[in-house]
C-alpha cells in the first residue's frame, strides 16, 4: 500500500551525509526546529576529504546527531511523519551510511522515506527563510559543483550552465594549497583578503562561449605568477600574501558574477538566488546582493548555517517531494553523479 501525500505541517526528519558533514534536522509545521551538524576535522591534515575516513566518521556520528536533533526539537523519534535523506550526488561511502540509516528507521517506524537530490536541497535552503518569487536564476557554488540553475517553481529546475573542469570551491582549495595555506581554502583566502589589495594582480578569466564556467586557467596563472615572483624575491609571498589572496578571491567572484549577468540577459528572472558552501563568502554575498539591486529584483541568500551541507535543507526539500508523494523505494541506491 502506497503512502499518502504529506501535509504542509508534517514533521520531517532530515539526514545529510553526502561528504564530510553528518547532519540531522527536524522540520515541524513548516519551521526548522533543530539543525545539528558534526564536522570532521580529520581531513584537514590531508588537504582534502579522504572518502574512507569520511564514511567511518559518519558511522560514529550519525546516531548521536539524530538523537541530539530530536532532543533539541523536544520530540521523540516516534513523532516524525517522514524521513528525508540525501540520496546523491556525493561520496558513495558517505551516502550509504545516511541512506541505510534512513532505511532502517523507515522500516522500524513504518514511516515513508524520501530520497533528496543534494543540489536541489541547496536551492530548497532558500525556502527556509524566504518566500521566493519565481522564476528564479540560481547560482549554486560549492566544493564539488558550480552551476547556474533556472528554477520555475519548487522542484522544477533546469541546468543552464556549469563548470567544465573544477568547481569554484576547488579553485579556492587549490589556490590555498599553492600558497602553502590550510584546508578548506575558501575561509583561509577570505581571511587574508580582508587586509589585501584586490587590484594587486589581475588574473585571467577562462572564457567560454556558453554560460559554462572554467577555473583551471586561473589556478595555473596563480601558480606561474608566484613561481616567477618568488624567483625574483624569495620573500614575495610572505610580504604580499594578503594582496595575492584578495586579488585571487576577487577574480574568482568576478568570474561567477560575469556568468550570472550574462544569464540574466537570456533568462529574464523575477529573482536571483545564491546557495552552496561558497555562498558563505562575505564578498560574494555582498556583490551578489548588489547585482540584485542593480537589476531591481529580489535577491535570496541563505543564512550561514544553511550555506554549507546541512540537514535542514534536506528536510525542506523533502517536504515538497512528500507533498507530491514522491517517495524513495527501499531498493533504491545512493548515486554519485549530478
Amino acid at each position: 500500500m502506497s503512502n499518502p501525500p504529506l501535509s504542509a505541517n508534517s514533521t520531517i526528519l532530515g539526514i545529510e551525509s553526502s561528504c564530510d558533514d553528518t547532519s540531522a534536522a527536524l522540520l515541524i509545521n513548516g519551521k526548522i526546529a533543530a539543525n545539528i551538524t558534526a564536522s570532521q576535522d580529520v581531513h584537514r591534515k590531508y588537504g582534502g576529504v579522504v572518502p574512507e575516513l569520511a564514511s567511518r566518521a559518519h558511522q560514529s556520528h550519525i546516531i548521536p546527531v539524530i538523537q541530539t536533533a530530536l532532543d533539541t526539537a523536544g520530540i521523540t523519534i516516534h513523532q516524525i511523519d517522514a524521513i528525508a535523506v540525501t540520496q546523491g550526488p556525493g561520496l558513495m561511502g558517505s551516502l550509504i551510511v545516511g541512506v541505510n540509516t534512513a532505511k532502517g528507521l523507515s522500516l522500524a517506524l513504518k514511516k515513508p522515506l524520501i530520497g533528496v537530490n543534494h543540489l536541489h536541497a541547496h536551492i530548497a535552503a532558500l525556502y527556509i527563510e524566504h518566500d521566493v518569487v519565481f522564476p528564479m536564476l540560481c547560482l549554486l557554488v560549492s566544493g564539488g559543483h558550480t552551476q547556474l540553475i533556472w528554477a520555475e517553481a519548487p522542484g522544477i529546475y533546469s541546468l543552464v550552465g556549469q563548470t567544465i573542469d573544477d568547481a569554484v570551491g576547488e579553485a579556492f582549495d587549490k589556490g590555498s594549497k599553492i600558497m602553502g595555506m590550510g584546508y578548506p581554502g575558501g575561509p583561509e583566502i577570505a581571511h587574508w583578503s580582508e587586509t589585501g589589495n584586490d587590484q594587486f594582480q589581475k588574473f585571467p578569466d577562462s572564457q567560454t562561449d556558453s554560460l559554462d564556467f572554467s577555473f583551471s586557467g586561473i589556478k595555473t596563472s596563480l601558480l606561474y605568477f608566484l613561481q616567477k615572483s618568488q624567483q625574483r624575491d624569495p620573500e614575495f609571498l610572505a610580504t604580499h600574501r594578503a594582496d595575492v589572496c584578495a586579488s585571487y578571491q576577487k577574480a574568482l567572484i568576478d568570474m561567477l558574477l560575469k556568468r550570472v549577468k550574462k544569464a540574466l540577459k537570456e533568462f529574464p528572472a523575477a529573482s536571483i538566488g545564491l546557495m552552496g558552501g561558497v555562498s558563505a563568502n562575505r564578498l560574494l554575498r555582498s556583490e551578489f546582493a548588489t547585482l540584485g539591486q542593480t537589476h531591481q529584483i529580489p535577491t535570496y541568500i541563505p543564512s550561514f548555517e544553511y550555506c554549507t551541507d546541512n540537514a535542514a535543507m534536506i528536510a525542506q526539500a523533502g517536504l515538497y517531494l512528500g507533498q507530491q508523494a514522491q517517495y524513495m523505494s527501499m531498493g533504491a541506491l545512493p548515486y554519485t553523479r549530478a
